[in-house]
């Protein structure tokens, strides 16, 4: 346990302690889905570190301070995390959830989310999505899309526009925070065997009455051809 609170890591820092074998989060009992999403929304970023501290309105202060003592601060500290650290985490959340398999079964990383994150911390949704006339509050997008030939290595940005698009989605508003979810794959079947990350992401065109240019004349557009 790491009481004491650090910063995420950044650049040659990330590197010293996050390379190198005996690094990351100590997988056990189909635990991935979990130490992924929890590698990537904590070690090199502070964008949800309210989840940490933060007393929020249905707030579970066991679990929060699980998370920051026992998962988050130690990743930060030393680039480790153990396995029963985790299994503690997924016991409290088969106490606080509806289902009873969160310590031995594989789980979809929103299902997840949503339980930590609605349930468990009572943090409002971070996107606002909508599609036709509806909208949508949620907590993290999953790229959905068929298996396109022109896409054989693609990039994050490539994939959210041309999931949006074949969805019909908008953003409603710019997100305070925007967790991507890539495209499944099981053992069988990957639909891409690479994906190269994006280190900046180009909205524009996914936000809702954004003003934008006109790819002809260079004023502002008002028609926009899918």
């Amino acid at each position: 346990q790491a009481p004491e609170s650090f910063p995420p890591l950044w650049n040659e820092a990330a590197v010293h302690v996050l390379r190198g074998r005996m690094k990351g989060i100590q997988g056990h009992c189909n635990s991935c889905y979990m130490d992924a999403a929890l590698f990537s929304l904590f070690s090199c970023t502070s964008v949800l570190d309210s989840m940490l501290f933060k007393p929020f309105l249905l707030c579970d202060r066991n679990v929060q301070s699980i998370l920051r003592d026992e998962i988050v601060n130690p990743l930060r500290k030393t680039g480790f995390v153990r396995a029963a650290s985790v299994m503690h985490l997924r016991e409290q959340l088969t106490e606080k959830g509806q289902c009873s398999s969160f310590t031995n079964a594989e789980k979809d990383p929103e299902e997840f989310l949503n339980l930590i994150m609605h349930q468990i911390l009572g943090i409002e949704p971070l996107l606002r999505l909508q599609s036709g006339s509806q909208e949508q509050d949620c907590y993290c997008y999953q790229i959905f899309m068929d298996k396109q030939e022109d896409l054989v290595i693609p990039d994050v940005q490539q994939l959210v526009e041309r999931s949006f698009l074949s969805s019909e989605l908008k953003l409603v508003e710019i997100p305070s925070c925007f967790i991507i979810q890539m495209p499944r794959f099981g053992k069988e079947y990957k639909m891409f065997s690479k994906i190269i990350p994006s280190l900046e992401l180009d909205i524009t065109d996914l936000l809702l009455d954004s003003p934008r240019e006109c790819c002809v004349c260079g004023d502002v557009a008002t028609l926009e051809c899918l």
